[in-house]
């Protein structure tokens, strides 16, 4: 298969973690199916987020990692800019003259529990009183306190590969100069909390011990959903992108952000969301807001009455949530 595109090359930017070079080789893939002549090439774009050490909260959250491609992307130095959608914030317009021009097929949406590599536990109910858990998740950690308040949740953070080593007690054997993993606290994790779809991409899927449904850990808004952004007047890439696009992940990933935006919910909010379509085409929408602990919480799940109509959906799923005291529990999180 070939298509009409112009015989230029096509300049992707990536951060430069192993997971990000990771999602760039997929959509690649992806782009030499669609015409095996594109010339592509992968521009590394470091992040103030990647140089940081401390919490992503203390400098703006994961929506740093979303600026600063889409600075290069408004600039011209790159033609293509891939954001995992869940670390894009709800409350922070697109920026001027960007679009998003495709949503891939979304992966899988659940998070996994990781122990030890010779640990006996297989579930989260096997690990002992106060174990320690690493996630760096808001959402996450709500969650399993509801499931275990005795957890110790630690702040973990950084390239997945380095995340496991410290889990594992062995020294890294990881280069990545922009990877910042490390706990708060050093003494040894008895856990980490990942996502499927991750280890997945890293061909690590075999560390998971126990898959958590959805109906245990409600996953994050765009889970598992790579989105694919270029210039408005870059007609020639938007038309490429395009062909990339699955549909009913675009729709269900669209009721999801209409309800984030609705919250005015960024990536360090305790805001959980996961719309699928069932059989009938209707679209069934569950929405979580919690307090830093889990003991507090609004919930609501909706299910369409117009199959093709996310954003009403995902507009009535947070009139929902903010009528049952979402937006008190949105501003008096305590971010990790």
């Amino acid at each position: 298969m070939s298509t009409d595109f112009p015989a230029r090359e096509l300049r992707i930017g990536t951060r430069t973690s192993p997971m990000a070079l990771a999602q760039t080789a997929r959509v690649t893939q992806l782009l030499h199916q669609l015409d095996p002549r594109l010339q592509t090439v992968a521009v590394p774009v470091r992040t103030e987020a990647d140089r940081w050490h401390g919490e992503l909260s203390g400098i703006g959250g994961k929506g740093l990692f979303v600026k600063a491609l889409d600075v290069r992307l408004q600039s011209g130095d790159i033609d293509l800019a891939l954001h995992c959608l869940k670390d894009v914030p709800g409350d922070v317009p697109l920026r001027a003259g960007l679009v998003v021009a495709a949503h891939l097929e979304r992966a899988d949406v659940r998070d996994v529990l990781v122990v030890p590599e010779h640990s006996a536990v297989r579930h989260l109910d096997d690990l002992p009183p106060g174990a320690r858990v690493g996630t760096a998740s808001v959402r996450r950690r709500a969650q399993l306190l509801r499931l275990r308040p005795d957890l110790r949740i630690v702040p973990v953070r950084g390239a997945v590969g380095t995340r496991l080593d410290l889990l594992d007690g062995r020294p890294t054997t990881h280069t990545d100069p922009t990877d910042v993993t490390k706990p708060a606290d050093p003494t040894h994790l008895d856990a980490l909390i990942l996502a499927s779809a991750g280890l997945a991409r890293l061909d690590l899927s075999h560390r998971a011990r126990q898959i958590f449904e959805v109906e245990e850990l409600l996953p994050a808004v765009g889970a598992g959903v790579l989105s694919l952004e270029c210039r408005r007047d870059d007609t020639a890439v938007a038309a490429l992108l395009e062909q990339l696009n699955h549909e009913p992940t675009l729709t269900e990933a669209t009721a999801e952000r209409v309800m984030l935006q609705g919250l005015r919910g960024h990536c360090n909010s305790p805001i959980a969301g996961y719309c699928v379509t069932g059989p009938d085409g209707r679209l069934s929408l569950r929405g979580m807001v919690f307090s830093p602990d889990g003991a507090a919480f609004a919930q609501v799940h909706l299910r369409s009455d117009a199959p093709h109509d996310p954003a009403a959906l995902g507009a009535h799923a947070a009139t929902e949530l903010l009528s049952q005291g979402a937006r008190s529990l949105i501003d008096t999180g305590i971010p990790l």
